[in-house]
């Protein structure tokens, strides 16, 4: 890059490299790295393929792309992350949303869109995905949300103050910051996507997933549902007779899940484009 380029050179030469280098989008990630150089959207990016890059934005460019081929995630190298149709924030302290995800977040909307007065809880919500994705698409509900990690709230309240929403965030493990709330009123539904990666699993994924993406948001014990089992002892405190559990599972998961629940649950596993199992929805049997 030691001539005056044009964008549409930019990208030729980057999408080819980073088809070299094994990326699995490398021209839709050319683009967004370059739109995100020049402060503007993919649509000029078409829209001005001949126009000129000036020197500097070429050697911010070229130490993203060397960013990119190390293995750091695109949604990190420029800070943002869209999931369902919004704008999120994101950085190495919190997870980054997956489109996978937003089959979880569609289930509850669509059976709470014409209820009042409802509570959701989210539980673990790192960069608050699901909570401000629930609060901007249910405005009629409270959404809390709770995570162990002070620095994912930072980023959660970060992203809910961006989109408008309210969403009270509370910091502790699981359910327990309602421990000793004497005012409490059960949820409605309790929504989460903890870690549910067996570490055996942890160590086969991808390097931009493994070596970047925060571990603790990612790997859980044993078979990777234990974290879930621990939610689902708490659960019967804080859930509404006729509550609803909302959780995202891995491919595979879905009979390990089935047993969890043993005999309290009525059962139903969505699953995901690929056929695979990932949400599990429960509710009590009357």
């Amino acid at each position: 890059m030691t001539a005056n380029w044009t964008i549409k050179e930019l990208v030729l030469w980057t999408t080819a490299y980073f088809s070299e280098k094994g990326i699995k989008q490398p021209r839709l990630e050319a683009e967004v790295l370059l739109a995100h150089v020049l402060g503007c959207d993919r649509v000029y990016i078409y829209a001005n393929y001949d126009a000129p890059t000036r020197q500097n934005e070429r050697d911010v460019f070229r130490h993203y792309i060397k960013r990119r081929v190390n293995g750091e995630p695109l949604a990190y190298i420029t800070g943002h992350r869209e999931f369902m149709s919004l704008d999120f924030t994101v950085n190495p302290a919190v997870l980054i949303p997956r489109p996978d995800t937003e089959i979880l977040v569609e289930f509850v909307i669509n059976i709470a869109r014409n209820q009042d007065g409802i509570r959701i809880i989210d539980v673990g919500t790192g960069s608050g995905a699901i909570a401000v994705s629930l609060a901007y698409y249910l405005p009629r509900a409270e959404i809390l949300a709770t995570d162990i990690s002070k620095d994912a709230l930072e980023i959660a309240e970060f992203n809910a103050k961006k989109h408008g929403v309210t969403v009270n965030f509370h910091q502790g493990d699981l359910l327990e910051p309602f421990n000793h709330d004497e005012l409490f009123e059960p949820f409605d539904y309790i929504v989460a996507n903890l870690p549910y990666i067996t570490q055996s699993e942890f160590t086969q994924l991808d390097k931009d997933v493994r070596d970047f993406e925060p571990g603790q948001a990612l790997v859980a014990p044993g078979d990777g549902l234990d974290i879930y089992r621990r939610l689902l002892q708490q659960a019967p405190e804080y859930l509404k007779p006729q509550g609803c559990l909302a959780f995202e599972i891995g491919a595979g998961q879905g009979d390990a899940a089935r047993k969890m629940f043993a005999e309290t649950y009525q059962l139903e596993l969505i699953p995901d484009l690929a056929g695979r199992d990932r949400v599990i929805i429960a509710r009590k049997k009357v």
